[in-house]
């Protein structure tokens, strides 16, 4: 089924989770003085964004440079998204990205890598492009617009910190983390199911 440049970017915007990812930005820049915080933050969303649309245009090469298919980057995609989405859910069980605190300013690692573009985001839009190549340009606006998300409660940070307190974002977190589940679990099983067809075809 065609997806719908609404739902894709909302997917996205839910694997980049920047509302989960709020506590552990706040961690990363405690070290970073408040004048410094907007311009560190422009570069890190700047860099993932950079890195999301390389991939999404020369993933492809990458993964026949190490003879993967696209039924082996749905599984791992599927494994990586739900090991994220349970640590949502569930915090301390699944795949955890990064240092709950970092010492001095970051660059590249840890807020643009892995924390905005992760393993989970960069799986998502390679099989985007694989899924539909004519759509690129729609797949760069959806990525744009995530980031673009991001940023924005990147800078609100702290704001929303006090006005949504710890409880309310872990809820929203949990949310999230269910909604990635069942993306994950439909990943999983189509690059499954396109695995054991194409074994049953040899």
């Amino acid at each position: 089924m065609r997806q719908s440049f609404l739902s894709i970017t909302i997917l996205l915007i839910l694997i980049t989770d920047p509302l989960g990812n709020i506590p552990l930005f706040i961690a990363s820049l405690r070290h970073v003085p408040k004048e410094r915080r907007p311009e560190v933050i422009l570069r890190e969303c700047l860099i993932a964004f950079l890195v999301l649309v390389g991939f999404l245009f020369f993933g492809e090469i990458f993964l026949s440079a190490l003879n993967l298919s696209d039924d082996i980057l749905r599984i791992s995609g599927g494994v990586i998204l739900f090991l994220i989405a349970l640590n949502m859910i569930f915090p301390g069980t699944g795949g955890k990205l990064v240092e709950d605190e970092i010492e001095g300013e970051p660059f590249i690692v840890p807020v643009a890598i892995p924390l905005i573009a992760g393993p989970s985001a960069i799986t998502y839009v390679m099989l985007l492009m694989k899924s539909d190549p004519s759509r690129a340009l729609e797949w760069v606006g959806a990525i744009f617009i995530a980031i673009l998300v991001t940023m924005v409660a990147f800078f609100m940070s702290n704001k929303l910190k006090e006005w949504l307190g710890p409880r309310a974002l872990s809820a929203i977190e949990r949310l999230m983390g269910l909604v990635l589940t069942a993306i994950a679990i439909d990943m999983l099983l189509s690059g499954l199911l396109q695995y054991l067809s194409s074994v049953q075809n040899l």
